[in-house]
């Protein structure tokens, strides 16, 4: 397998470059008699799209879904399906300075000793512009989540050092770090902007938190709920750190403390995050995710060209600041594909009440 591929039941392959014609993804094993057209998309694709804030890319795309295939009159057939998003503002122009050095921070290094040839405009394939298609598939994978009453929602708990202090979720949208706290939210745009007045990014912590998620979902050992949901949330490019629940802070407790009561009503805490034993208990499923800083920065870098000679490196184009708000569609995405593979997984198994 290249890498491209992910899923067992409901299964995406994304293809595309950041440069290239578009991006797009298959979808198979979507269920038929699933009403979906292209409306469906937009929501979703516009909260990833670059250009709406100051602290964002000024790279202009429609980002509008094409349905190729999978889909006849408004309903899924059951056979795969075709989505693709076209790039419409791509400039290579910037890039062509870089043809040769390796860019601190991004992958050009990695695929050049994988590869040794590569499309080194944006990023090509390891450009975040790949993401498109992965919130493509993730508005197909929600058509699957809401029937059973599942539903993902991502917000930022921190960004360039400031911590949101409160959570109320029903702020979340007017926030343009989709940023529970109002107060955090503010700092936070002082944060953003001050590291982009500098030539600099910040990275930050967004928190995803599943409700309505059935119990049972998850397989044994090597296909643990957790672990998918964390592979899943890994891959995308940003991610450095995941935990789920308590996550690290477990370390640091007893198992008096760690441990979630079990009453007639329910879980009396929530350390486990929703998961246990790798298989869902019902309870609110919660994942938290380390971003890294943007690696585009304008400041000048140490870095080497192709054959290891030492050179300097001021990069320059369009980029974002951070990687929130915009990555935090991508990783709902992430977690409703994984939750409805193994949502149909559990369909082999048994019906779920």
């Amino acid at each position: 397998m290249a890498g491209n591929t992910f899923g067992k039941v409901f299964i995406i392959t994304t293809f595309g470059e950041s440069h290239g014609p578009g991006v797009g993804v298959i979808v198979d094993g979507c269920p038929p008699g699933i009403g979906l057209s292209t409306g469906d998309f937009v929501y979703d694709m516009a909260r990833r799209r670059p250009g709406k804030r100051s602290f964002e890319s000024p790279r202009k795309e429609e980002d509008q879904v094409e349905i190729l295939s999978g889909v006849f009159e408004g309903l899924t057939t059951g056979t795969p399906i075709a989505l693709f998003i076209r790039n419409r503002d791509a400039d290579s122009r910037p890039y062509e300075k870089m043809r040769d050095l390796f860019r601190p921070g991004h992958a050009d290094y990695g695929y050049y000793r994988k590869y040794g040839h590569f499309d080194f405009r944006g990023g090509g394939r390891a450009s975040a512009r790949e993401t498109a298609a992965r919130v493509a598939a993730g508005v197909v994978a929600d058509k699957i989540l809401k029937p059973i009453g599942a539903r993902v929602i991502c917000y930022t708990i921190e960004l360039g050092g400031v911590r949101a202090e409160q959570i109320d979720l029903a702020l979340i949208d007017e926030s343009p770090f989709y940023c529970p706290d109002p107060d955090a939210s503010r700092l936070m745009e002082d944060a953003a902007q001050k590291a982009r007045s500098q030539g600099d990014s910040v990275g930050g912590i967004v928190e995803i938190r599943v409700t309505g998620c059935p119990a049972g979902l998850g397989e044994p050992v090597f296909d643990k709920l957790e672990a998918d949901l964390a592979k899943a949330v890994m891959s995308v490019g940003a991610v450095k750190g995941v935990e789920i629940g308590a996550g690290f802070e477990a370390a640091r407790l007893k198992g008096s403390q760690n441990n979630d009561p079990i009453t007639p009503a329910g879980f009396a805490s929530n350390n486990a995050g929703g998961i246990l034993g790798g298989i869902s208990n019902g309870d609110e499923i919660i994942i938290r995710a380390a971003v890294k800083p943007i690696p585009s920065i304008s400041i000048e870098q140490d870095t080497i060209d192709r054959k290891g000679n030492a050179a300097k490196l001021t990069i320059t184009g369009r980029h974002d600041a951070t990687a929130i708000p915009r990555i935090n569609p991508v990783l709902e995405a992430m977690v409703r594909i994984t939750l409805a593979d193994h949502y149909l997984r559990s369909k082999t198994i048994k019906i779920l009440n």
